[in-house]
């Protein structure tokens, strides 16, 4: 099964990192994040990747290309016009990076890479700026089985305050940015028959707007809910939140070895 991963846009709220690379490459513990959401779905056995490059999309490419000078030390043999490889483990995916527009909507660049899909089997689709402890292979065991057209991830959405109970003008209890376990959020991480592509119009169609809702009202729309780690990269904040946890060695979302 392939996965997209939605790697075009200009990542503004994070203007302080994306003005000189896009979002998609902004580092985690000296790598980039769309790096640590590839390693989520290889450690269930997806290595087939197709990224959806827009916005300074030939960085994502050069990464790619050099991705093995990136992580590895090497030894370089000039007489010989050879390089070693040293230490690191041997990465076996496969990435196209399809160039999908500079200015494509998420449905266009979605529309965009339909060539790269396999027609008779779903896939997978996230966005370049998301991680969490998610259960891939379950996701796909629950698309499979109940047989509607798109599967997405709900989760509960970040608490951003804290929230407090007062009685008779006392503060009882205080609890810092609680999740709000009631509410459920878009989170990525779809599974998706290939038929859905048919809803996306034009390199100007929001693959939240009109295709989500579409496929909700229709009944073809299933919620695989998640009740663990999961959080995106929007801001400044957000990123140094991430990096925190990575360097505390329990990043929750490091579920492979």
């Amino acid at each position: 099964m392939k996965v997209v991963i939605l790697a075009g846009g200009l990542g503004s709220r994070l203007a302080e990192e994306t003005s000189v690379r896009p979002k998609p490459l902004v580092e985690i513990g000296e790598k980039p994040i769309l790096w640590h959401i590839m390693n989520i779905y290889a450690h269930h056995g997806l290595t087939d990747f197709i990224i959806c490059a827009g916005y300074k999309g030939y960085m994502i490419k050069e990464y790619f290309v050099n991705l093995c000078l990136h992580h590895n030390d090497i030894t370089v043999d000039l007489a010989n016009k050879a390089i070693t490889y040293h230490g690191a483990q041997r990465i076996n995916w496969r990435v196209t990076v399809v160039d999908t527009g500079a200015n494509s909507m998420t449905g266009g660049r979605i529309r965009r890479v339909r060539d790269y899909l396999d027609p008779k089997e779903p896939f997978c689709l996230t966005y370049g700026d998301g991680v969490g402890d998610i259960d891939i292979s379950a996701a796909i065991a629950f698309h499979n089985s109940h047989g509607l057209k798109a599967t997405m991830c709900a989760v509960a959405p970040p608490g951003r305050f804290g929230i407090v109970e007062i009685d008779d003008g006392r503060v009882n209890t205080f609890v810092e940015k609680p999740r709000a376990t009631d509410q459920r959020i878009n989170g990525g991480f779809f599974v998706l028959d290939r038929s859905v592509l048919d809803l996306i119009a034009s390199d100007d169609t929001v693959w939240e707007g009109e295709p989500l809702q579409k496929l909700a009202a229709d009944g073809q729309l299933a919620a695989f809910k998640h009740d663990g780690f999961w959080l995106p990269m929007d801001t400044l904040r957000e990123r140094m939140h991430l990096e925190e946890l990575w360097n505390s060695g329990k990043a929750p979302w490091k579920v492979w070895s």
